[in-house]
């Protein structure tokens, strides 16, 4: 059973991220940092995966820690997401799109190392009262509400149509959509 539950998230992360990437690769160039709702589309992007890495995370303190994050300083900055104001950081597509390919990765390689233990244990993040695999839930939820955004902006703003990505769906050539 644990094993099944752990297929069953990974695929719904993978799927969820898989969305939010054909968003950032099918964005037009003119929109990538035009407006969805509050939020430029590049800031829209780089919080939803800000905030699956920092969920992935074993706990709140890890993710500063992290050897992406070292490697990559000028993307996270003072780490905005965390801070109690407005963000102003835009990013690059590539940017954006490394990060992606690293978040994919961090979710399999976190899925994979879950036990029933862990799952069953509570989410080590502020504000967070349940346990850790109602935390992936969240998080793969919270993925999914933004792509949903950035798909609605796109077919409303250039008529870009974003496919549904199931359980199971592999894309053929992950950050080559374009």
């Amino acid at each position: 059973m644990l094993e099944t539950m752990k297929r069953l998230i990974a695929s719904q992360y993978e799927a969820s991220l898989c969305t939010l990437g054909h968003c950032v690769a099918k964005c037009p160039n003119e929109l990538w940092n035009a407006r969805v709702a509050r939020f430029p589309f590049c800031q829209v992007a780089f919080h939803t995966l800000f905030f699956a890495d920092y969920y992935l995370g074993s706990d709140a303190e890890s993710l500063r820690q992290q050897p992406f994050h070292l490697a990559n300083p000028n993307l996270f900055g003072d780490y905005e997401q965390l801070l109690d104001r407005e963000p102003v950081s835009l990013y690059e597509r590539p940017q954006i799109e490394a990060y992606l390919d690293f978040c994919r990765k961090k979710a399999m390689a976190t899925l994979a190392a879950e036990t029933q233990e862990s799952l069953c244990a509570p989410a080590k993040f502020p504000r967070k009262n349940f346990s850790r695999a109602e935390l992936h839930v969240y998080n793969i939820r919270h993925i999914q509400h933004h792509a949903a955004q950035l798909i609605l902006r796109l077919r409303l703003d250039s008529g870009v149509d974003i496919p549904w990505i199931g359980a199971g769906w592999r894309d053929p050539a992950p950050n080559k959509l374009a």
